[in-house]
């Protein structure tokens, strides 16, 4: 064995207060490690569990499973972003376009949704899922949360009801996604957001706590000439994830809910036409890079 290798070993653990040959004899006696052990293989294979005996259901369960892990990576490269220390408009541009591809595979990823199930089952296996949702993803809210201000989360209908200095109760309470189960004449509530709320309301509020002034659109805002390459990027962020994807998913929808004119409710009961469409969410990450023309037909070309 190269004789360098053993002196760096010994040294690693011994400026830890370590003895090496405890760990080199650990390591003697540790099992290779294999790509099933590492992946987590079984486990991951063992996650989905149908509620009915229809095959598709299990088409179902891992193509949201692998939405989520999507989202866990778009999460842990926002997460950097917002953690490193000095942004560069290189290191945001090699991050932003990770950010993109992944965005991208999620868009793309609808078409396992839309094509890839029959349709008289889905709409039948649906039934046991409620008051289940998507709507109920909270990295989805995570991501919203790290990219931008509250504020930008508030619709312009939610705007209206707002105080001039709103607290971050308050930006909750009128934040875009609330309005998919909440009827703001009655004050009630559907099972699906009681659920959602009751589990992630104070976290997402925590966190939006600890990043305000340090969300990603607030950092990049303070970032001078920026290039046009880097709006760019933040531009097709911005649109493929509050527009494009928002616009494939409705068009999802349609698909199973109301292809034959059923207009039938979402397992969520949310009023899924009008709230999954971006002139409804109005959702902007970076909406100072957009002109006021672009905002008031956001989505309309989609």
């Amino acid at each position: 064995m190269n004789n360098d290798i053993l002196k760096k070993l010994q040294e690693k653990y011994e400026s830890a207060g370590e003895n090496p040959e405890t760990y080199l004899n650990g390591l003697y006696h540790a099992k290779p490690i294999t790509y099933w052990d590492y992946v987590e293989v079984d486990t991951l294979l063992s996650l989905q569990k149908p509620r009915t005996n229809f095959k598709d259901e299990e088409i179902f369960i891992m193509y949201h499973q692998v939405t989520e892990l999507f989202l866990k990576l778009t999460l842990h490269e926002i997460k950097q972003v917002v953690n490193e220390p000095v942004l560069t408009q290189a290191y945001l541009l090699n991050k932003l376009t990770r950010i993109i591809r992944y965005t991208q595979m999620l868009t793309n990823s609808f078409d396992i949704m839309k094509d890839g199930m029959d349709y008289d089952d889905y709409n039948t296996f649906r039934a046991t899922l409620a008051p289940a949702s998507g709507f109920q993803s909270a990295q989805f809210r995570f991501i919203e949360i790290y990219c931008t201000p509250i504020k930008n989360l508030v619709n312009k209908a939610g705007q209206e009801r707002l105080s001039a200095n709103p607290t971050i109760d308050e930006l909750f309470e009128h934040i875009y996604w609330k309005d998919a189960g909440l009827n703001r004449k009655t004050g009630q509530k559907t099972l699906t957001l009681q659920l959602f709320e009751e589990k992630y309301l104070d976290e997402f509020k925590t966190l939006a706590q600890k990043v305000s002034g340090n969300t990603i659109a607030e950092r990049i805002a303070a970032i001078p000439d920026k290039s046009a390459a880097l709006n760019d990027k933040l531009r097709e962020f911005d649109h493929l994830y509050n527009v494009v994807w928002p616009m494939v998913h409705l068009s999802t929808a349609k698909h199973y809910l109301d292809s034959k004119n059923e207009n039938q409710q979402a397992t969520g009961g949310s009023e899924w036409k009008k709230y999954l469409h971006p002139q409804f969410q109005q959702r902007k990450f970076f909406p100072e890079l957009w002109s006021d023309a672009e905002k008031q037909t956001w989505g309309n070309e989609a």
